[in-house]
């Protein structure tokens, strides 16, 4: 039987999300051809080894988390044929994990290095995505000097992209850090808050349009495109926030998306180009602005939320597939990859 290890946690800030996915996939894994291990990476970066019962739900508003005196480990000593890595944000979905599963000769879920660390940093998926035809949001990037020696100048430059910003964390993910600012003031307020997360961040004019999603598998080595997913925000939130996410129930998840004739199609062209563009491998979802025939990529999740009830599975579920089916397209994908290329 194929041992899977499904990799939770870790030191960002979307540990608790992680947990929550992790969930999902060990619930869900046909346990007829795999032999589960779950495996947890603390806050503070320690590999441990939970049960398989390890309590990974949202308990009323508490979040999970991994403990820190669980049983230590280390990625040599792991006795398994493949990784899940089932995490979001940095240390997990940038790169650095992936070059830890080449270092070691495991093979892993996902995209690789380079995919994965492009994927995970705006400022540079951004420009690759623009290259390749796709449009994005007029934006800024700001690095933590930047601000630190001239804050008056990184405002008035901020000016030119009109009113009201989006400000979020280059390397951030589930909106963690991420603001909407109206005013100057307000703008002061997001760029101090989103650098908490990061010491790099984009600065970017809002996008009034609706937010649709797709989600893109590589079956046989092709990127293929789910249907597509709307997501409408209820409620007093301003903007797809973390707690509108995951929280406090405040969106309505429209799959499919009602879209025009043709609409449709753009969009999942538009997405296979994205997931392209920067190599990945094995699933991403990527998301997107549109509006009267514009459509504005936002950005691309090599490592979306992955609980039967996320985005990603609930898109492919309308394609057809169902989740555990989804879990082991992904992993025997994975284990058809050579160990020998790194990637």
């Amino acid at each position: 039987m194929i041992r899977v290890g499904i990799v939770c946690g870790g030191i960002s800030a979307e540990h608790e999300i992680s947990c929550i996915s992790a969930a999902g996939v060990l619930g869900a894994i046909d346990r007829s051809k795999y032999q589960p291990l779950l495996i947890g990476i603390t806050r503070s970066g320690k590999w441990v080894l939970p049960p398989n019962d390890y309590h990974l739900t949202i308990d009323g508003e508490k979040l999970p988390e991994i403990s820190e005196d669980l049983p230590e480990t280390n990625i040599y000593d792991l006795n398994v044929d493949l990784l899940f890595p089932v995490l979001h944000g940095p240390y997990g979905e940038d790169g650095t994990f992936q070059g830890q599963c080449e270092m070691a000769k495991i093979r892993y879920v996902g995209s690789g290095v380079l995919a994965s660390a492009t994927g995970m940093d705006k400022s540079f998926a951004k420009p690759i995505f623009a290259a390749n035809g796709l449009k994005v949001a007029p934006g800024k990037v700001i690095h933590l000097t930047d601000w630190e020696n001239d804050p008056e100048k990184v405002l008035a430059d901020c000016t030119e992209l009109g009113n009201p910003l989006f400000v979020k964390p280059a390397r951030s993910g589930s909106s963690r850090g991420t603001s909407k600012a109206k005013s100057a003031k307000e703008l002061r307020t997001a760029i101090n808050f989103a650098f908490e997360f990061d010491n790099k961040i984009l600065v970017e004019s809002a996008i009034n349009g609706r937010e649709i999603e797709c989600a893109v598998l590589q079956i046989n080595g092709v990127a293929v495109a789910s249907p597509l997913g709307e997501i409408k925000v209820l409620g007093d939130h301003e903007f797809y926030d973390f707690e509108a996410k995951y929280l406090d129930g405040s969106t309505q998840l429209l799959i499919p998306a009602p879209l025009e004739f043709g609409a449709t199609e753009l969009i999942q062209d538009a997405a296979t180009r994205a997931f392209d563009a920067l190599g990945c491998e094995g699933l991403a979802r990527v998301d997107f602005f549109y509006r009267e025939d514009e459509l504005i990529i936002n950005e691309i999740n090599t490592m979306p939320g992955f609980t039967s009830t996320s985005m990603f599975p609930r898109m492919w579920k309308e394609g057809g597939i169902e989740y555990q089916e989804l879990i082991s397209i992904l992993i025997e994908a994975a284990l058809a990859r050579p160990l020998n290329v790194t990637r």
